[in-house]
């Protein structure tokens, strides 16, 4: 054998062998998400069903629970009316210290919130639309709900998504949200720039920080927390459900209603990164998402079938 075919041999081995390794570590290594997870400093809110400023009125029988707390709070204002028909699986923190203190950690929360960039959608109504975790933000500065809200986390049970209003969030009568791939309440947030308004019989999914006040209409239930850091917090016979994230979320569509599936066949899908949102084609169909670590080893495996190949062309010479 000639010297020069000697070293393109003993080459073609080194290189075939780093490829090897470098397969071998892609393989073991974690997959490493290339979406950045904002970061949402809740400190103390994060117990909160209710927290208000200026007064927390109630009427009707209310339930405010949840794995992460059932406390109501208002600070620096002093009116708490309908207080017997609340029932709470937290404490009640009236114009104490702990509310105080929770009210500064809202204002830390709030601003945080508004660091992550948005992609703008162009109509303000999310109704029909499939939302991907993402940051989003209107051209009107509003958000609307006619109808159903799908959130799809693709299959990432810490995926987030964030909506900034830079105006008002307003749902409609009967309105609901769906989390669909993992997707969990807890993970979804609305900085509000002045105040929500929550449709009767609607189901609302989220924690709304708002900065002025927070209205849940008749029947509204919120997976969530309703947060108010200048003004009132209103509620009607409402639920609120304020549970922490858990490991690992179903993947199939969560119920707008318990025990009640729901699917959106012909929905709008919306990434992060586009100005509009894709429109229906007829047929929606939840697939895997192809990640980074997939394609690169696609492309190893063609890289060591051609210099495998190349190696037994050398070697018959």
């Amino acid at each position: 054998m000639s010297t020069s075919r000697w070293i393109q041999k003993k080459s073609l081995i080194g290189v075939v062998g780093l490829l090897v390794a470098g397969l071998v570590a892609l393989i073991v290594s974690p997959s490493i998400s290339s979406a950045a997870v904002p970061l949402i400093r809740q400190g103390t809110t994060s117990t909160y069903g209710v927290l208000a400023a200026s007064t927390v009125t109630n009427t009707g029988p209310t339930t405010i629970s949840g794995t992460a707390g059932g406390d109501v709070g208002l600070s620096p204002g002093t009116s708490y009316t309908g207080r017997e028909s609340v029932t709470r699986s937290g404490v009640d923190h009236i114009t104490d210290s702990a509310a105080s203190v929770a009210q500064t950690d809202l204002v830390t929360a709030y601003n945080d919130l508004g660091v992550p960039a948005p992609t703008t959608l162009a109509a303000p109504d999310l109704a029909g639309q499939t939302i991907r975790p993402g940051t989003y933000s209107t051209a009107a500065g509003a958000f609307l709900n006619s109808g159903t809200l799908t959130l799809d986390a693709q299959g990432d049970p810490t995926a987030v998504f964030i909506f900034q209003a830079a105006s008002t969030v307003t749902t409609s009568t009967g309105s609901s949200m769906v989390l669909t791939n993992g997707a969990q309440a807890c993970n979804v947030y609305w900085r509000v720039g002045s105040s929500a308004t929550l449709g009767v019989d609607s189901l609302f999914i989220g924690h709304i920080y708002a900065l002025t006040s927070i209205t849940a209409n008749t029947r509204a239930t919120i997976n969530g927390q309703l947060l108010a850091r200048n003004g009132a917090v209103t509620l009607d016979s409402n639920r609120i459900i304020n549970d922490a994230c858990v490991a690992s979320a179903a993947t199939t569509t969560s119920s707008t209603s318990p025990g009640t599936a729901t699917t959106t066949p012909g929905s709008a899908t919306t990434t992060p990164g586009s100005a509009t949102t894709t429109p229906p084609d007829g047929l929606v169909t939840n697939l895997p998402a192809t990640g980074t670590d997939t394609l690169l080893l696609v492309i190893l495996i063609f890289l060591l079938l051609g210099l495998g190949t190349g190696a037994v062309r050398i070697r018959r010479r």
